[in-house]
């Protein structure tokens, strides 16, 4: 089976963000909302992966996309509020 990159890369994100979330002192509405966005990237590469056709296949990297700048978006709070650097 080939190797898959972007499974492994969305596994790894959500895997350190799990991990960052256990060592920090956050709100936990934000450990929640980044927990949650960065497990969707992984889950809907996932899911992308068995899409019923191309179209719902590509819907679901569009929403891994989006899931990803939430993620980012979460990160910079995380960094803008001097909880992690």
């Amino acid at each position: 089976m080939p190797k898959n990159i972007l499974l492994e890369y969305s596994e790894q994100l959500a895997t350190d963000i799990e991990l960052l979330c256990k060592n920090i002192k956050a709100p936990s509405n934000t450990v929640f909302q980044i927990r949650k966005s960065s497990s969707s990237v992984y889950a809907n590469i996932r899911e992308a992966n068995y899409g019923q056709s191309r179209a719902d296949m590509l819907s679901k990297f569009e929403i891994a996309l989006k899931e990803c700048s939430e993620t980012e978006g979460w990160l910079q709070l995380l960094f803008n509020t001097i909880l992690i650097y």
